[in-house]
């Protein structure tokens, strides 16, 4: 296995040293290549798998390394993208796309050569499946194209572990294997539950154990 990360917080600017890589190693070395290349580049993948972490980490080092760059989200594009000579155009959700900015990103991938543009581009399925204007979908198929790969339960549960030792606390195996068989698997859930767990176990001076996770599901807790 890959060695994981060593800061995942969530107020942690993403970046591709805290994005906890897994299966997706290829993933990451073809989206580093693009930031200073031309290639256009498509990931998907389910909701809280990633894909936002990896666009605006990606943007962050093209900044880093000084080349324009724009993280954009879907739905707040309206009918123009920037034409910032040699920039990463970034746009995330582009399911979310209204129609006129599906024809400014048509418009920007017809241009992208002349400007010297590249275009990193994330949605929630592969191309084919996308619901946008057909010549936009064929565009986006002839990107680079990556499924942002899920990590397994061993990942999740070192990363659970790993973020629980960086706050001086101790989480048994017990707690772990009962989030990811009865909770949200995503790992912004899991941090979001250790994040509970550390604030009652602060409070009624408590260990994080079995029982304290089940007050506070009684109590409300939605894991």
């Amino acid at each position: 296995m890959k060695q994981l990360v060593l800061d995942i917080r969530q107020d942690a600017p993403p970046s591709f040293d805290n994005f906890v890589a897994g299966n997706n190693e290829e993933l990451i070395a073809a989206l580093r290549a693009t930031i200073l290349g031309a290639s256009h580049l498509y990931l998907w993948g389910a909701v809280g798998g990633g894909r936002s972490h990896l666009l605006a980490a990606g943007v962050a080092e093209a900044q880093a390394a000084g080349r324009p760059a724009a993280l954009l989200p879907g739905a707040q594009i309206a009918d123009a993208l920037p034409d910032t000579a040699d920039a990463l155009i970034a746009i995330d959700d582009v399911d979310q796309l209204a129609e006129p900015a599906q024809i400014a990103l048509f418009n920007a991938f017809n241009r992208a050569r002349l400007n010297r543009q590249t275009l990193v581009l994330a949605g929630p399925c592969a191309p084919l499946a996308l619901n946008l204007r057909e010549d936009l979908r064929t565009r986006i198929g002839q990107c680079l194209i990556y499924e942002v790969q899920p990590l397994d339960d061993a990942s999740r549960a070192a990363i659970l572990a790993g973020q629980a030792e960086r706050r001086g606390l101790r989480i048994g195996e017990d707690v772990v294997d009962f989030l990811l068989r009865h909770g949200r698997r995503d790992l912004p859930s899991l941090l979001a539950t250790l994040d509970a767990l550390d604030q009652a176990s602060l409070e009624r001076k408590r260990a994080i154990t079995l029982p304290l996770l089940r007050e506070l599901m009684q109590g409300g807790l939605d894991i």
